[in-house]
């Protein structure tokens, strides 16, 4: 939190954009910065989220739009407020911690859930749809791409030998399925379940978080005004790789200027506090004209 206001630096009376609403804890911060003279412009695709985000902010001094969003829609989001360019813009990829448990989500193993993993449900295909319709070849490479996942083809192979016999539409059916698929590991404390990276995939599969992204990382610098920054927190390193090439690009055109020539990470504190943020990396650039 700390790190990401710092590279931020709200002023009074600025315009800040929060793309990743959530459950508002970035924008109460920097509502307190803005001020009443200030405009915060929030925005989540998941509208539970938002509504529990809106209650929380509803006693804030500054002004506050609220907009049912994915942050690809930025530009009609900043057309429909009237705004052309504004003082900053934050997002924070991933997911909330609630979305995460919550069985109305449908994105964890740790218990049964419903095989869903939209967090827009204007979404229309399912994760259920995707395991039940996908072609084996394409399966595979969707976990392989996403989240590198080097068992990716015997992974596909189980997930459509298991589906000719009854549809997968549950989480835990979904990673017995995976876990079966990939050989014994050496047990450890570091061990992560073999159904994380299937999961991780197939969620980023599902929400076109990848297009999604690109389609931010190319129009956020134009809606920067002159001395405007961009602060992303990604969580993995397809992200995160993404995020790196696009800031250096626009450096390199001589748009902006990369203000984190390595990514912030926690602190052994911050870590400590909350786990989650252990594979946090924030990197901001600053437009130059």
């Amino acid at each position: 939190m700390d790190e990401t206001l710092g590279l931020i630096s709200a002023q009074p009376g600025q315009t800040i954009v929060d793309c990743t609403l959530g459950r508002g804890g970035h924008s109460q911060a920097i509502t307190e910065q803005l001020g009443p003279t200030g405009l915060l412009i929030a925005l989540d695709v998941d509208p539970r989220n938002l509504e529990f985000a809106r209650q929380r902010l509803k006693d804030s001094s500054c002004p506050i739009r609220f907009f049912h969003a994915n942050f690809a829609e930025l530009s009609d989001v900043l057309a429909l407020a009237g705004i052309e360019k504004v003082d900053a813009i934050l997002a924070d990829l991933g997911l909330s911690t609630n979305q995460l448990f919550d069985a109305h989500y449908g994105l964890s193993f740790a218990q049964s859930m419903p095989l869903d993993m939209r967090i827009d449900p204007r979404t229309p295909r399912s994760a259920a749809d995707w395991v039940n319709s996908m072609k084996e070849e394409d399966l595979a490479n969707v976990l392989y791409q996403l989240a590198q996942e080097r068992y990716s083809r015997r992974i596909a192979r189980k997930i459509v030998e298991a589906r000719r016999i009854t549809p997968i539409n549950t989480t835990d059916r979904l990673a017995e399925l995976v876990r079966s698929a990939i050989p014994l590991q050496g047990a450890g404390p570091k061990q992560i379940d073999p159904a994380t990276r299937t999961f991780l995939a197939l969620r980023m599969a599902v929400n076109g978080e990848v297009a999604n992204l690109d389609a931010l990382l190319l129009e956020a610098p134009r809606r920067l005004k002159a001395g405007g920054r961009l602060a992303v927190i990604s969580f993995q390193s397809t992200e995160d790789r993404k995020v790196k090439q696009a800031f250096r690009s626009v450096e390199q055109a001589g748009l902006a200027k990369v203000l984190t020539p390595k990514p912030i990470t926690p602190t052994e504190a911050e870590v400590a506090r909350n786990p989650r943020s252990r594979s946090a990396k924030l990197r901001a650039i600053q437009k130059l004209s």
